[in-house]
């Protein structure tokens, strides 16, 4: 499931979800949680079925509902609205363990959000939770949560976001990264999506719809990359065939590990077209 960018809008504003056809998003969320004041919450869900519907429009997209987290006020009433909306899957705030997913009676996808010092704690087994297809990283929340400062660089965060990508990875899902609040400031989009490449990420929360363009630019083979992994895959099965086990590709020296980082971009790039 390609996952370069989720776009969030809030749950009680079909202002901006009805305009979700706009923007070709790999996912789009319509979010019960921060994004919706609380007075506003009940209205929200009575209407969620129709709100997907709309947000879906005639296309084929895919549309999930962000519910808060276990332990909340909003919890059982927001599952019992997404459960029954049609949407494509549910979102699950501030997952702070793996039993908090088991809360959830679905066998439709989830994302558990990691947002928490307990949640990057336990990171590993809510990955491994049944039904997950993705976690991401919530740098604010966590942040807040540690007492930390938030800066560019994102230095405070490092250690966490490298956890979160390293749980995902473990259990073969995606790690959706952070959101970037400057939604003005492309520069900093761009920087901070190069580093949560990087590190391993497969895409980045939006939360405007001119980061979509972005964040498929961000994690989506160049032509470059493309060209160069190709050639270096011919090169080495052409080494393989000869008996041979590493190769100089441009006075690099390649072995198993760069054949197979080239055989992914080539999958990714395949992905992403």
């Amino acid at each position: 499931m390609l996952m370069r960018s989720l776009l969030y809008a809030p749950a009680n504003r079909p202002d901006l979800f009805g305009k979700f056809g706009r923007w070709p998003a790999d996912l789009y969320a319509l979010d019960l949680e921060d994004g919706t004041p609380v007075d506003q919450r009940p209205a929200a869900r009575d209407t969620l079925a129709a709100s997907v519907a709309l947000a879906r429009g005639d296309r084929s997209c895919r549309i999930f509902v962000r519910i808060n987290p276990v332990g909340t006020a909003d919890f059982s009433p927001d599952l019992e609205a997404a459960l029954d909306c049609g949407a494509d899957g549910i979102i699950l705030a501030k997952t702070d363990c793996a039993e908090d997913l088991a809360q959830i009676p679905t066998r439709l996808p989830l994302i558990a959000g990691i947002e928490s010092i307990a949640g990057v704690i336990n990171a590993r087994q809510i990955a491994r939770a049944s039904g997950v297809v993705a976690i991401f990283f919530g740098a604010e929340d966590y942040c807040a949560e540690m007492g930390g400062r938030r800066t560019a660089a994102g230095l405070e965060v490092l250690y966490a976001r490298s956890e979160v990508v390293l749980a995902a990875k473990a259990a073969r899902i995606t790690a959706i990264d952070q959101v970037v609040v400057d939604f003005r400031d492309d520069e900093r989009f761009l920087a901070d999506a190069a580093q949560a490449r990087d590190l391993g990420y497969g895409g980045k929360m939006c939360i405007h719809p001119q980061q979509v363009a972005l964040a498929h630019q961000s994690f989506s083979p160049t032509v470059a990359e493309r060209e160069q992994a190709q050639a270096l895959v011919e090169a080495y099965e052409a080494a393989q065939a000869r008996g041979q086990a590493t190769i100089d590709f441009h006075g690099r020296m390649v072995d198993g590990p760069l054949y197979k980082t080239a055989l992914a971009v080539l999958a990714a790039a395949s992905e992403s077209d």
